[in-house]
Parts: structure tokens; sequence; C-alpha cells
């Protein structure tokens, strides 16, 4: 049985980083397809607008809380939520563990050059990683029968996906059941930390919550989508307060 516990209707896995790549490990023996996704405020946020969305978090395999405000959001309704678990953190996991377990990693998204410069740090910092094929996300429609077909072929253990949300979840939940891959994940803006392009956040500033600040400061493009963290605040305190009346 599943742990969960409900942030906004959307379906949140307890769990650790450690028992999250464990999981995975066990999606890969299985050999059956697997999703896994990381949602934060803002995409919990989306998913209460989108029915679609809503759909495929709550059905997918895994689903961990990426994000302080969801950590928060479940301390705050009484559940228990042992740690965040950041996507990016999660695939620097997963990575570090296909080295050492020859796990097949595929990456597919970000822009023209960008996933290229990704697998390298990944093939740099993580010696022996099999990343066996990459392509970036500027594709259409059009494209999408090749690009599944170059997946299957290359038979990746774990297909990282980082087209951004919700398109990737949409993506993963249309070509799942082609694709024959054992775990999926939504990545986000994975490669473009790892490729250099975006920087994180300082340790110091990830663990006092203020991740979030220092995105908004270094990406003030960002703003606009920043909205979403004190409506979510808002809607996770309204809901707790409908509940006790």
């Amino acid at each position: 049985m599943r742990n969960r516990v409900a942030v906004l209707n959307v379906m949140i896995d307890v769990i650790t980083m450690k028992e999250a790549v464990r999981k995975v490990e066990q999606f890969i023996d299985l050999q059956k397809p697997h999703l896994v996704v990381t949602p934060n405020a803002e995409m919990i946020m989306m998913a209460n607008e989108d029915k679609y969305l809503s759909q495929i978090i709550n059905n997918a395999d895994l689903v961990v809380p990426d994000g302080a405000g969801v950590v928060w959001a479940a301390h705050y309704n009484g559940d228990v939520m042992p740690e965040r678990v950041a996507g990016y953190d999660l695939v620097q996991n997963l990575l570090a563990a296909a080295a050492m377990q020859k796990y097949r990693i595929y990456m597919l998204g970000g822009a023209p050059g960008i996933v290229d410069k990704a697998r390298l740090a990944a093939e740099e910092r993580y010696p022996g990683v099999q990343i066996v094929g990459t392509h970036h996300g500027f594709f259409t429609k059009s494209d999408e029968s090749e690009i599944v077909s170059s997946i299957k072929v290359c038979r990746p253990d774990i297909l990282l996906v980082a087209l951004g949300v919700p398109r990737q979840e949409k993506w993963l939940s249309e070509y799942s059941g082609q694709l024959e891959v054992p775990v999926a994940i939504g990545v986000g803006g994975t490669f473009d930390v790892m490729a250099g392009i975006v920087r994180r956040a300082p340790l110091w500033m990830q663990n006092a919550k203020l991740e979030w600040l220092y995105r908004l400061i270094s990406e003030p493009k960002r703003a606009i989508r920043m909205l979403a963290l004190p409506r979510f605040v808002m809607r996770v305190i309204a809901s707790k307060k409908k509940m006790v009346c």
C-alpha cells in the first residue's frame, strides 16, 4: 500500500530521497512502464485548473514532493512529510545509481545544445554512466514518431524528459505505452542546471526554504509565474479552514 497525502487534491507520496531512489530501482527491476512526477507548488496549482494534468499526477506510480511549499502544506494539514525530494536532486541521485548499476539513460528536452552539455556534465560527474541517447525539446508533432522510435531503439531504463510542465507530463502520458521504458520522469529545468546555464540557489538558501527567492532574483522574468506561490499558500489555508468548518 502506498502512503500518500493530499495537497490541494493532488496525491503526494510520503517518501524520502533514499526511498524514492530505491523505488525507482524497483520499477526498473520490474521492466514495466512507470511514471514518476515531481510536483512543486506551481504544478499543484496548475493541476487544480487542468483536470488532465491532475489525472496524470494522481495516476503516476511515484509522486515526490518537489518544493518546500509542498512539504509545508502537508505539515500545515497535519500530515507527515519527512523531507523535500527535489526533482533535480532526484535526477542526480539516479545518475549516480545508474553509474553503479549500469542503468541506461536517455535525455530528451531542453534547447538545442543544452541537452548535450548536460550529458557531458553527467558523464564527467558520474564516471561510467551510460547515456544511450539525447534529443532536444524543440520538436514538432510530426517529429514525435521518429523520437519515440529512437528511444525504443536505445532501450533506456530511465527516460528523463525536460519539456516543461505540463507538456512533459502530457507527452509521457500519451506515449508511455509505446516507449516501453521502465521509468520515465519529467525533469523540468534540470538539464539547464546541469549544463551550467541556470544556477541553483546556494545550499544555505535551499535549507532555509528560500530557493524560490533566489530564482526570482536571478530570473526576474519568472515573477508572474511566482505569483502561484502566494496563491498556493492562501488556497492551502482556505482549504483547511473549510475542512474545519
